[in-house]
């Protein structure tokens, strides 16, 4: 299955809940119209005349079954071994054979056995090639119209639900906006960009969802961007965020990523706080094929940095990726420690990290602003990874991410498998989120 397939099946929460409310927007104060395509069904009759023409063809047919009636030639030379010679002068006469063979039999017995006669109904072999010619005319009855469609899968054109989009619509489609966490500046930005040039019109509910469709894919566009790549041997990726928002998975897939891209990479396990947090890091090293550099728990995770640097180094590694402890951004003594671990491994390269990380949980909704704020301001945050997108109704909030700070989102995540963290695409995103077919 193709990963926009994962993130559509798994984006069933945002989706779902935007496709509901939609609805119910449009049957709010809608009315259904009928389909703007009566016509569609006429153009069907028209070939019903087409089957009547082979009709006419058939009487033209008969003409070629008179030709064969030149052939009593043969006949005449049967009677020619009877050695009558005025007997075949009579036969020529078109209709005079067909009386001549019951003639026949009454003067001399031995006629009857003769094989002309016999020959004769053999004649209207030629005639059972007409009835074939007969089955054209029961094919009319086959194009009926609406029947006919029915029976090739056609199903009758419904009313669609259509509303006028005026002020009311607009303020129920940013209170579910709103509701998706998309935030009440972006809502506001995305539902008058919508009405733009649209506002007194009837919409449905599959062009209100292309619409909005279309307005986060134009947001979200200039967002979509894979993490740079640099010469720099080793390039320090430096991995952040809060507890819990997957920190540790999105460096083992981002690894086997790399890995398969024929990147040499290291991986420091620089969160020796949470209990097991080493052990989980060096699972997912071994499913990538990366090896893991840890230290003893409860050590200081800035002297680790500068000691895998120093190892990344000597050994001619393309990437070192370091994790982090999950912090809050409301606890100043560990955001000061993150600080600490960016100081230290500037002295082994001034312009390291050359990538720092934020990932992001997609269920803490809008309290992901937030976040970006706070790592911001001590980390440099370069870049986003959102993940958790199938465990959510809140994915709305990437695109208010997008709209406020710019940063590019490198990659999302959508389930715990190492493939289920891809590049970000927008219109894929943009699709899945409002439940648009691709």
């Amino acid at each position: 299955m193709s990963f926009f397939g994962k993130l559509k099946n798994k984006l069933f929460k945002s989706s779902s809940r935007l496709e509901e409310g939609l609805d119910a927007i449009v049957e709010d104060g809608g009315s259904a119209d009928p389909d703007p395509r009566p016509d569609l069904p006429d153009p069907e009759p028209p070939t019903t005349p087409e089957p009547d023409a082979p009709d006419v063809t058939p009487p033209s047919d008969p003409t070629p079954d008179r030709v064969p009636e030149t052939p009593p030639a043969p006949p005449q030379e049967a009677p020619q071994t009877s050695d009558p010679v005025p007997a075949p002068e009579e036969t020529p006469p078109g209709p005079g054979p067909d009386v001549t063979p019951p003639a026949d039999p009454t003067p001399t017995p031995p006629a009857q056995p003769a094989p002309p006669p016999q020959e004769i109904p053999a004649q209207p072999d030629p005639t059972p090639t007409a009835p074939p010619q007969e089955i054209p005319t029961q094919v009319p009855p086959q194009p009926s119209g609406g029947l006919f469609g029915r029976l090739m899968g056609r199903k009758p054109d419904a009313p669609v639900m259509r509303r006028t989009l005026d002020d009311d619509m607009l303020e129920q489609l940013e209170e579910l906006l709103i509701a998706a966490d998309m935030g009440v500046d972006t809502a506001l930005r995305v539902t008058a960009n919508m009405a733009e040039g649209r506002y007194g019109r009837k919409l449905s509910t599959a062009e209100i969802k292309a619409l909005l469709a279309a307005e986060v894919t134009r947001i979200m566009e200039t967002v979509a961007k894979p993490m740079p790549l640099y010469p720099t041997k080793p390039q320090v990726v430096l991995v952040v965020g809060v507890n819990g928002s997957g920190k540790t998975t999105t460096i083992g897939k981002l690894a086997s990523q790399f890995r398969a891209a024929g990147k040499t990479v290291v991986i420091a396990a620089g969160d020796t706080f949470r209990a097991a947090a080493v052990e989980q890091l060096q699972v997912w090293g071994d499913r990538a094929g990366v090896p893991v550099l840890t230290a003893p728990e409860g050590s200081d995770p800035a002297s680790l940095a500068f000691d895998a640097m120093t190892k990344a180094q000597a050994d001619g590694a393309d990437l070192l990726m370091i994790d982090t402890a999950g912090r809050l951004q409301n606890r100043a003594d560990l955001m000061e420690e993150l600080a600490k671990i960016v100081r230290v491994i500037r002295k082994k390269d001034p312009d390291a990290p050359h990538n720092t990380l934020l990932v992001l949980d997609a269920t803490t909704g809008q309290n992901a602003l937030r976040q970006v704020e706070e790592f911001q301001k001590l980390a440099d945050v370069s870049g986003l990874v959102m993940t958790k997108l199938d465990g959510t109704a809140k994915g709305g909030v990437l695109v208010a991410l997008a709209d406020k700070f710019g940063l590019p989102i490198h990659a999302i995540g959508v389930g715990e498998q190492i493939d289920d963290l891809a590049p970000f695409d927008p219109e894929e995103f943009a699709a899945a989120l409002t439940g648009l077919e691709a």
